[in-house]
């Protein structure tokens, strides 16, 4: 039998859930005390995300998508561009965008229904949340070929889910980086669940590393709740992406460990033991281990910290609440630049409704 190819997709894991490093540490991470600051921002993250929801049950927030769990895999995307890359994230990338300059005030005013928290203040060049499932892809392979034609040394990263890798979106984007040798870096988060579907009603392919293949793209799989493993995992998609080597599929293996959003409740498809177990798993617990094996970290710093962190939310949050409620005409004037004459008839039939009200 004569074989056309063969294939295989790397798994990296260098921090297991019990906070023990397997060999040394990679290229990515030369010394433990870099861990620490984006050990520090994941902590920061987490505090976040708990005000927020806490923010969304008091009715002073929208609805609200939650990044528990995913704080390694956020962080560690964001510590791994430059500030002249371009990311397209989805919506629950929080640790990754406040790693290039995203304001937490911004993300609340997003979700509290303010588009004007769509123009952050991080890199003006990186795209806004992207609800719609995986057309962010398609967004971030057009600005690869950009950086390409115009010969830019720069690189174009963007998130989608497990379900996002099941969009016609994914694989047109996957087919152009590859057809193309693009500077692309698609970050699949594998969370186990799109929504209410599981990752086993998603697809055949065993991994969805693997999906990169089909358009020549290098594929690797990684433990998304391991720090070192992100990073490492990203300086290589980086680094090939610099090198015009072209893209990249990663596919970063964590959990949900919250609901999907506020709007969702996950205990009417996900069993107790299956969150439990994930807690096990999770990328603070096993990070906190080995940073106090190595001696760079302790309750006491940890306590502190986790206060400093809760003063530093709170100013972003108030800075939220205090802003001035937009009028209802702002839904209608940040849509389009020309807007047509029906458009401009709702606007004026809503400011009128709202003045009788």
């Amino acid at each position: 039998m004569t074989i056309a190819a063969k294939f295989e997709i790397e798994y990296l894991q260098y921090l297991g859930p019990d906070g023990k490093l397997s060999g040394k540490l990679p290229p990515a991470v030369k010394d433990a005390k870099a861990l620490l600051p984006l050990f520090k921002q994941m902590l920061y993250v987490r505090t976040f995300d708990t005000k927020a929801i806490a923010l969304q049950r008091t009715g002073k927030l929208g609805t609200y998508a939650a990044s528990l769990g995913h704080e390694a895999t956020h962080v560690g995307i964001g510590a791994s561009m430059r500030p002249e890359d371009v990311f397209a994230p989805s919506y629950r990338e929080y640790g990754a965008q406040f790693m290039r300059g995203v304001q937490p005030r911004e993300v609340l005013m997003y979700w509290g229904g303010d588009e004007r928290g769509n123009d952050f203040q991080g890199p003006k060049n990186d795209y806004p949340w992207c609800v719609p499932i995986a057309t962010q892809c398609l967004m971030a392979s057009g600005a690869a070929l950009s950086f390409k034609l115009r010969k830019q040394d720069r690189i174009a990263v963007a998130c989608c889910g497990d379900g996002g890798s099941s969009k016609t979106d994914f694989y047109a984007a996957l087919n152009s980086a590859g057809a193309y040798t693009l500077p692309l870096v698609l970050c699949v988060i594998n969370n186990g669940w799109a929504i209410s579907v599981p990752r086993s009603a998603q697809t055949g392919a065993k991994t969805l590393a693997q999906k990169g293949l089909a358009g020549g793209l290098h594929c690797l799989q990684v433990d998304g709740n391991d720090l070192v493993a992100v990073l490492e995992a990203m300086r290589r998609a980086t680094e090939r992406a610099r090198k015009g080597e072209g893209g990249s599929v990663v596919e970063f293996m964590t959990y949900r460990l919250h609901d999907h959003t506020t709007a969702d409740d996950a205990r009417r498809y996900r069993g107790e033991d299956e969150v439990k177990d994930a807690w096990t798993r999770e990328p603070m617990l096993r990070l906190r281990k080995y940073l106090v094996a190595q001696k760079l970290w302790d309750e006491e710093q940890e306590k502190a910290w986790l206060e400093e962190c809760g003063r530093l939310v709170d100013i972003e949050i108030n800075a939220y609440l205090e802003l001035p409620v937009q009028p209802v005409e702002a839904m209608f004037d940040y849509l389009y630049g020309d807007p047509p004459q029906e458009l401009l008839e709702q606007r004026e039939a809503a400011i009128a409704l709202e003045k009788r009200a």
